[in-house]
Formats: C-alpha cells, sequence, structure tokens
C-alpha cells in the first residue's frame, strides 16, 4: 500500500479504522503521518445513510475516539473542532473497506450506502471524485457481487498476490 504510486502522490487521504474481520489499517495510518499526509476517518450518522471524514491529527489521536454501537471508533457526534474533508480541500485518495470485491470494481458494504453516498458528495466538490482503492483479503474477491443503480465502483482493488 504504502509503495502505490497513488498512495505516494495522495496528501489529503481518507482511510477506515479497521474491525477484526477486515484489512488492518493500523501501520498504514501511522505511514499516512510518518510521510506529513493528512488522514482523515469516517464518522457515521446512525439511522442514516450519511457519513463524513474527519481529520485526525495524529496516529495517537485514535485512543481518544468513542466506540460506536457496531464497535467502530469514530470522533463523537459533538466533536466540532475536526475538519471535515469536503468542507476543506476534499480528499485525494480514499482507502474503503468492503465484504466482498470483484474484479469489475464492484464492492459489497454492509447495506448502508455510507461509501457511495459519500463518494456523490465528493463528485460535486470542486476537487472532484478521489481515487478509490479497496483493501481486501483474497477470500473477499468474488466472482462478482450484487449491485445496485447508486454503487460506485472503486477504482482498484488491492489484495495479496493481485
Amino acid at each position: 500500500v504504502v509503495g502505490h504510486p497513488k498512495y505516494q502522490e495522495s496528501k489529503r487521504i481518507a482511510i477506515f479504522l479497521s474491525m477484526p474481520d477486515e484489512i488492518q489499517t493500523e501501520e498504514i495510518i501511522k505511514d499516512i503521518f510518518k510521510q506529513g499526509k493528512e488522514c482523515f476517518i469516517p464518522r457515521y450518522k446512525p439511522h442514516s445513510n450519511h457519513m463524513d471524514m474527519l481529520k485526525l491529527s495524529s496516529a495517537e489521536d485514535i485512543s481518544s475516539l468513542a466506540l460506536t454501537s457496531w464497535n467502530i471508533l469514530q470522533p463523537s457526534d459533538d466533536d466540532d473542532a475536526r475538519e471535515e474533508a469536503l468542507a476543506g480541500g476534499g480528499l485525494d485518495l480514499i482507502f474503503m473497506p468492503g465484504l466482498g470485491f470483484d474484479k469489475k470494481g464492484n464492492r459489497l458494504g454492509r447495506g448502508k450506502g455510507y461509501y457511495d453516498t459519500y463518494l456523490e458528495r465528493c463528485m460535486k466538490h470542486p476537487s472532484g471524485k478521489p481515487y478509490t482503492i479497496a483493501l481486501a483479503l483474497r477470500e473477499q474477491i468474488c466472482e462478482s457481487v450484487p449491485v445496485a443503480e447508486n454503487d460506485v465502483q472503486v477504482d482498484e482493488i488491492l489484495y495479496e498476490d493481485c
């Protein structure tokens, strides 16, 4: 990941805080800060499909985050001090999680459409749609995954041996 040309050239990067069954992102997050890049993480709004990408100040900042009912660390709802990526300069790159992927770039998420809705908002931002890379385990690559009309394909899927 850290040797990927898109990662190397990106300054503003959004990445998920991994759950136990996902590719672990902690070392990538540490590298984002080591390289002097800006790091943004998701804050999901419950009972909706709205998500914002909020800025982390450091890798250690993660320990200050609240655990949601879904066991996901994220900034609390009343944390208004953090920059939201689309209120600022947008994003260059988004690393995305998922349950399954196919080689056409289709992604099966957890069913709420958070990333698809967020990418639609990105397309309206002056900086445009960021490059998207899904991080997957080889076992998550499928012949095909179900897609809906509003699903946004990922630009690239990285998995071992790809």
